[in-house]
C-alpha cells in the first residue's frame, strides 16, 4: 500500500492527466484550447480522487484477489458511483448540471452512462497494473522529505485554486437564482456576460463548461409545464383514435350481421305488441310463420356455435 504522501502525488498526477484527456477531448470538439474543470490550475480533481479510491481499494484486496477482472470490476462501481454522486451534488448545490448523458444509452438519470463506467474499468487496470508501478517508482526516487514538500507544496496551490473557485461558482449560483430567464440557452447567455466582466478567474469559467445545464425553479416549472402539456396531447390524441376505432368499427360491421340483428330487433317488436286473442287469423298465421323461420335460425346459430367450439379445442 502506497503511503499517504505518495496518494497524495498519485491525486494530483491523476488530477493533471484527467485535465490533460480533458482539454484534448474538447479541444477535438470545439477545436480551440479550453481549460477545463472547476479550477483554474491543470487539474481535474475528480479523476484524482476515482484513481486514489481505486488504487486503495485494490491494494486492500491484494491479500486476496490481484487480478485483472478485479481491477476492472472496481474500478467500473468505483468511478460510476463517484461521478454519479459529484454531478448530483453539484446540481444541487449550483442549480447546474455540468454534463449530461441523457442521450446516451444505458444512462443512470442521466449523470453516467454504460460506455464511461467500461472506460473507467480499462482505466482502472491502466492505473494499476501499468502507471501506478511507474509512478510510485518514480516517487521512490525522491527523498521522503522532498516528496513531503513536494506534496505539500501542490496541497497549498490546491487550495488556493479551490478558494478562488468557489467564489467564481458562488457568483455563477447567484446569476442562476437571480435569473428571470425560463430556459437554460438564456440563463447560459447571461451568466457568460456576467462573468466576461469579472476577473481572468471567471472568464475561463465560462469558457471551461460551454455546454452546461442550468437548473433554475423556473426552467424545472417550464419543463414541468411543457412535460404535462405533452401528456394531455397524448391522452386527447388516444381518445380521438379510440372514437375513431370505434367509428370504423361500426362501420365495417358485417351486413350478415346488421341483417341478423334486425331480425332479433324485429322478433322482440312483435312480441311486444302481438296479442294472441285479438289477432286476426291472417296475423296469427303471421306469426306462427315468423316463429317457425326464428326456431330454424336459432338452430343454425346453435350448430354454429358448437363447430367454432369444436374448432377451438382443437387448435
Amino acid at each position: 500500500m502506497p503511503t499517504l504522501v505518495q496518494l497524495i502525488l498519485l491525486f494530483f498526477v491523476y488530477s493533471m492527466v484527467g485535465w490533460i484527456i480533458e482539454v484534448v477531448g474538447k479541444y477535438r470538439q470545439f477545436h480551440r484550447f479550453i481549460n477545463r474543470g472547476f479550477l483554474t490550475g491543470p487539474w481535474l480533481p475528480i479523476y484524482g480522487s476515482g484513481c486514489v479510491l481505486i488504487t486503495i481499494a485494490v491494494e486492500s484486496l491484494a491479500g486476496l484477489e490481484y487480478g485483472i477482472g478485479t481491477t476492472f470490476a472496481i474500478s467500473f462501481v468505483l468511478c460510476g458511483v463517484l461521478e454519479y454522486m459529484v454531478s448530483f451534488v453539484m446540481e444541487k448545490r449550483y442549480h447546474a448540471r455540468w454534463w449530461d448523458y441523457s442521450q446516451k444509452p444505458m444512462n443512470l438519470h442521466g449523470r453516467i452512462w454504460i460506455g464511461n463506467l467500461i472506460l473507467f474499468g480499462l482505466g482502472g487496470v491502466l492505473v494499476i497494473h501499468l502507471a501506478n508501478p511507474v509512478f510510485l517508482r518514480l516517487f521512490g526516487k525522491i527523498s521522503i522529505p522532498g516528496q513531503e514538500i513536494l506534496a505539500g507544496v501542490l496541497a497549498a496551490l490546491f487550495v488556493t485554486d479551490s478558494i478562488i473557485s468557489h467564489f467564481v461558482l458562488k457568483l455563477v449560483k447567484r446569476s442562476v437564482e437571480s435569473s428571470e430567464a425560463d430556459n437554460t440557452e438564456e440563463i447560459s447567455r447571461e451568466v457568460r456576460l456576467i462573468l466576461s466582466d469579472r476577473s481572468v478567474f471567471a472568464r475561463r469559467f465560462a469558457d471551461a463548461y460551454p455546454d452546461v445545464i442550468y437548473r433554475t425553479e423556473r426552467v424545472k416549472a417550464r419543463i414541468e409545464e411543457i412535460r404535462a402539456e405533452s401528456e394531455r396531447i397524448r391522452r386527447e390524441a388516444e381518445a380521438r383514435v379510440s372514437e375513431l376505432n370505434q367509428q370504423l368499427a361500426a362501420n365495417l360491421e358485417p351486413t350478415a350481421s346488421v341483417k341478423n340483428t334486425i331480425l332479433l330487433k324485429q322478433s322482440e317488436l312483435i312480441d311486444m305488441i302481438y296479442e294472441e286473442q285479438n289477432a286476426s287469423e291472417k296475423a296469427r298465421a303471421l306469426k306462427a310463420e315468423i316463429d317457425e323461420k326464428n326456431a330454424v335460425l336459432r338452430k343454425r346459430r346453435e350448430r354454429l356455435n358448437v363447430l367454432s367450439s369444436l374448432a377451438e379445442r382443437e387448435s
